[in-house]
């Protein structure tokens, strides 16, 4: 293990330098999450769409299942006011979809998620050893309260500069997100067309531009990749996709299935306002084509969150939004305890 894999390790708590990455959505349940930390990685909750019960009540969960520590993950989001009359389109849009399905028309919610801060303030009160955040930094107020509590604060980055600008508003440490990753991309200085570097470019651009620890992320695996990110100066590898076919995971059964069926994957912000990774179907085939019109992530997520629950109660797996970075069909159907030995194994981290 490399020293600065050691010295990572050391301040999260864990045995290893493996994250398992927080996927929102109910994918990471606290069964995996306390799988993950008991093997000696770090388990991550997707805290995103959960309510303040919710988190505390997950947290709870996980805390009766392991002693070890686990990281707990939010969106930071801007408060943008929708449009009337692009709601009204992306609803239109949608139309065709419930039809299909026997769903009445989509109807305009009088809410977008979750208040951050009523989300934040459940995960302080859980305590976990880290809280990371997705699409920017946690407010400034949020960090140094992290910090008063011995909290470690993780965010993702992108580029280069998003990296530097983490550190420079308090982060500990830095997810290196390259362009193979599943899920939404967390770009936030750029484009994300302009921020789409792999993930063997991204590591040590980003170890050279910071200070503060650099963890890979992005088709990332395996134990190969693992130790592919440890060369690349990468303190932790982060691995999304490699524990979506876990029975511990709440992924769909359609989903897990298509991990080793599906030939490819695409980038579409057509189905949630925001740019992410999924097994190409024909939903994300065509939302893409009118992507550049959908409103901010929380508007367009939230008007296509009933499209989505019903296709996935239908077994449409044509119509659900399946995330998963590229490395997918190398995914296999183990326990996620067994997963982090052999990741182990095959990065030689005994010897490393």
């Amino acid at each position: 293990m490399t020293p600065s894999a050691r010295s990572l390790i050391a301040r999260l708590g864990i045995r290893l330098p493996i994250i398992q990455a927080p996927m929102a959505g109910g994918m990471t349940t606290p069964a995996l999450v306390a799988a993950v930390s008991e093997a000696g990685g770090l388990g991550s909750l997707g805290a995103a769409m959960l309510s303040p019960a919710q988190i505390r009540e997950a947290c709870a969960a996980i805390r009766a299942l392991t002693a070890q520590p686990f990281n707990v993950n939010l969106f930071v989001l801007p408060n943008t006011e929708p449009e009337p009359q692009v709601l009204a389109r992306a609803a239109t849009r949608l139309a065709p979809f419930h039809a299909e399905l026997g769903l009445p028309p989509p109807t305009i919610p009088n809410a977008w998620g979750e208040a951050l801060d009523g989300q934040f303030a459940a995960v302080l009160e859980a305590a976990p050893a880290v809280i990371s955040s997705h699409f920017a930094a946690l407010p400034e107020a949020f960090i140094a309260a992290c910090k008063r509590r011995g909290i470690l604060v993780i965010t993702s980055a992108t580029t280069p500069d998003e990296a530097r600008a983490l550190e420079l508003a308090g982060v500990d440490a830095v997810i290196a997100q390259g362009a193979e990753a599943g899920g939404h991309r967390g770009s936030f200085l750029k484009p994300v067309e302009q921020s789409l570097i792999g993930t063997m470019a991204l590591v040590p651009l980003m170890v050279d531009a910071v200070n503060i620890p650099v963890i890979a992320a992005g088709g990332i695996i395996d134990g190969r990749g693992i130790a592919a990110a440890l060369t690349l100066g990468a303190s932790a590898a982060q691995l999304g996709t490699a524990f979506l076919a876990c029975p511990e995971a709440g992924t769909h059964p359609l989903h897990k299935a298509a991990l080793s069926s599906a030939e490819s994957t695409m980038l579409t912000r057509g189905v949630t306002g925001r740019h992410a990774r999924g097994l190409r179907n024909r939903l994300l085939e065509t939302l893409e084509l009118t992507a550049d019109a959908a409103p901010d992530y929380r508007m367009q997520s939230s008007l296509s969150g009933p499209l989505r629950a019903a296709a996935a109660k239908q077994g449409r797996a044509d119509l659900m939004a399946m995330w998963a970075g590229q490395g997918h069909r190398l995914a296999r159907a183990e326990p996620a305890g067994e997963l982090i030995a052999r990741f182990a194994t095959e990065a030689g981290l005994g010897s490393r």
